[in-house]
């Protein structure tokens, strides 16, 4: 079951079914090109995300950008929400809920929320009546779809924000500088591999990143540094690439200080990494 909705003037696209929805992204590994929220019900899901299985309990939401490679293995009697940036991203929303927030590039690590029954009855209504609203075809109808993504978001939002511990006004500004911070990076770390650079941005010092992240169990650098070892992964996993066009593409000239980089991170370097890929095959 799948309910597509286009707007032909902004070129914005809205999916919303079921498992079926992913099942072009069962064979292999896929960047979705789309934001995508699973949420399971009754029966868990397995999946891949660039790389890393997952296991998805039952009444959970997971959210995924659009740059990681994804890879649906199942699940049943899912809700699946799919949509482009023209759809929801050219909206001008608080930060905390736009494409740019927690649930997106706010976090170090997927984010996974977890339901109760009072969670998971207030998504289903609310799920409902988008599936109403989907066949309401009139001149407001795409602001009323926008509208109820954005309460979706919302309320998922508030959830992680509640149950990863992010509740107390004083580690607001932390969650933000590193949204903030995740965001730069993303844009230019392919290019820009200094601290300096990312705090010259933020209007910070580089000592106050470091400060702040260490507060969150983090670091700057490291976060770029994981950054381009992701990229470098998912190029050696899902390219065919040489270990020196992939240091080209991520910002080194030498090859070896990526290579460096990456055994660092993963304890092999990117040849050693690719001969294990092709064993596991």
């Amino acid at each position: 079951m799948q309910n597509t909705f286009t707007e032909f003037s902004t070129n914005a696209i809205l999916k919303i079914g079921d498992e079926e929805l992913l099942e072009r992204y069962s064979k292999a590994a896929t960047q979705p090109e789309l934001y995508t929220f699973i949420r399971t019900k009754d029966v868990q899901a397995e999946l891949l995300v660039d790389s890393i299985p997952y296991t998805i309990a039952p009444n959970s939401v997971l959210a995924l950008t659009t740059v990681q490679f994804f890879q649906f293995i199942s699940g049943k009697d899912l809700v699946v929400y799919q949509f482009n940036r023209e759809f929801y991203c050219i909206k001008d929303h608080d930060q905390e809920v736009s494409c740019a927030g927690l649930l997106f590039f706010g976090n170090v690590h997927i984010p996974i929320i977890e339901l109760n029954e009072k969670e998971n009855r207030k998504l289903h209504i609310l799920h409902e009546v988008f599936l109403d609203e989907l066949e309401t075809e009139d001149t407001i109808q795409a602001e009323m779809l926008r509208m109820l993504m954005a309460r979706f978001i919302i309320i998922s939002t508030r959830l992680l924000k509640l149950k990863a511990g992010f509740v107390e006004p004083s580690k607001n500004i932390k969650v933000d500088l590193l949204r903030e911070f995740n965001m730069l990076v993303e844009a230019h770390f392919k290019t820009e591999h200094s601290v300096s650079f990312y705090a010259e941005k933020l209007f910070k010092s580089p000592k106050t990143l470091s400060n702040t992240f260490a507060k969150l169990n983090t670091s700057p650098l490291h976060i770029i540094h994981e950054r381009i070892v992701l990229e470098a992964k998912r190029l050696l996993i899902y390219t065919e690439k040489t270990a020196k066009e992939i240091a080209y593409d991520v910002g080194f000239e030498d090859a070896s200080h990526l290579s460096r980089l990456f055994k660092k991170h993963t304890n092999l370097s990117p040849s050693d990494f690719k001969k294990q890929l092709k064993k596991t095959v």
